[in-house]
Order: structure tokens, then sequence, then C-alpha cells
């Protein structure tokens, strides 16, 4: 199946490792041309050189407000063009409600949420009909997650944001999705599994609980949200798609 992705133009924040990277392999793969971001200037430069001359490494926070112009200017500068946006942090700090600091949530909030809000905006004034929004989320939309207190707070009012977007831009042919992981085998799952006494029963016991019985990789995910970005998604917007294995149990 072709997705139509050949040449077009995405950035992809947080993508020098885990699900962002994950999916900017596969846009890549497919014919993409990707703008690749993080905080750490050495990582973002290693992980464009690894994806090839279809990427450029930006270096920014996703909590600095000028950070959606320079990504977009660098899309159309490298690129010629500019199709869509993947907005993908990494987690915030776990914790119960009785561990995270005022420090932590407004930290998280400038860069999970606000950063997030920022750079959809950005990129709605800047698209043209058949461009995309994506967000990576998290199952915690629609369950919160024992222990992801800051994300279970911040999550679900994204996606109620992303909601909102998708039916604001329909009427201009830009569409607005959102990718749910679950346990999906990164080093930030296997970070939260580490904080068990027991990390290996802690997996074996997630497992148990998903229908396919395991961890979804990297990969997987990646194939997912292309196609989402893809054009071959083009009647497709407005939906929080889980890549989960069936570990959500309601329709």
């Amino acid at each position: 199946m072709d997705l139509g992705l050949k040449d077009r133009v995405y950035v992809v924040t947080g993508s020098t490792r885990g699900l962002g990277n994950a999916t900017a392999r596969e846009l890549v793969a497919d014919g993409a041309k990707v703008v690749v971001t993080g905080r750490d200037g050495e990582r973002v430069a290693a992980a464009a050189a690894e994806l090839g001359p279809n990427a450029v490494g930006v270096a920014v926070d996703n909590a600095d407000a000028d950070a959606p112009a320079r990504l977009i200017a660098a899309a159309r500068e490298h690129f010629g063009g500019f199709h869509g946006v993947l907005v993908s942090v990494g987690g915030p700090p776990a914790g119960f409600v009785a561990d995270n600091t005022d420090e932590q949530w407004q930290a998280a909030f400038e860069s999970v949420f606000l950063g997030a809000v920022r750079l959809a905006r950005a990129a709605a004034a800047e698209l043209e009909p058949g461009g995309v929004v994506g967000f990576v989320l998290s199952g915690s939309v629609y369950e919160p997650i024992p222990g992801l207190t800051i994300s279970n707070g911040l999550r679900p009012g994204l996606a109620g944001f992303a909601k909102s977007l998708a039916d604001e831009l329909g009427p201009r042919g830009i569409r607005v999705v959102g990718v749910l992981p679950g346990r999906i085998d990164t080093d930030r799952v296997r970070e939260l599994d580490a904080l068990s006494a027991d990390p290996e029963a802690t997996r074996t016991a997630a497992e148990s609980r998903v229908p396919l019985r395991r961890y979804g990789t990297p990969e997987e995910f990646g194939r997912a949200a292309a196609f989402l970005l893809s054009p071959a998604a083009s009647y497709v917007t407005g939906v929080m798609l889980p890549v989960d294995g069936g570990a959500r149990h309601g329709f």
C-alpha cells in the first residue's frame, strides 16, 4: 500500500529516541522528509545523521515559546515545504498526588501541554489542505494510570484540545489525530518498570493484562503513527487511536 508519503515534510518533536524516533524512522523509510527535534544538541545531530539525507535536526525545547516558528522555518528552509507535525515529548515525572511538587507540575504543563498547544496552533496557521497535526498522548486519556498522576492530569486535557482543533480545522481540510501508546517497549516504559521492587515481575504482570500478551515494539507504534500522518488516512480526523495490544477494554 502506498501511503503517499514521498517528499512530504513533517516536524516530529522529541524524536531523538522512543516513540518520536520510531515514527520518524517509518516516515523516512516511506519517502518523507523529517525535522528531528530534541533538547540535547548532540543527540539531535546523531539521530538526524542516522536517518540520512531526508532528515535534519533542530535542538529545541518544546516549552520554549519560539520553538514552533523555528521548527516550521527549518522544514521550509531545508525541504521546501511543511505538511504536518507530530508532537511527542518525554513523559512527565512519575508519582502519586502527594509526591509531585508544584515545580514538577509547572514544568510538565509548559512542556507537555502548553508547548503542544503552541506548536499545534502555529502549525494550523501554516498548513494547507491535506495537512495534519498529530499528538502522541497516552492510554491515560481514557483511564488513569496508577503512579502517573501528572500525566493523568495533562493528557486528557490535551486530547480535548485536539478534538476541538479537529472540529475547527476540518473545514480547511486539515486533520488532527491522537495516538495513544500502551505498554510499548521503550526506555521510558522500562524506566517506569524499574521503579518497582521487581521490574521483571512488574513487566510479566503488565503483559498478562494485554490481550496480545506482550509489550509492543517502537516499530509497531511508528507504523501506526506514520499511517495516521499520511495521505492514506485522509478521511481520519478527530480520533484518539490506542496502540496498546488491546489493553483498553472499552469500545
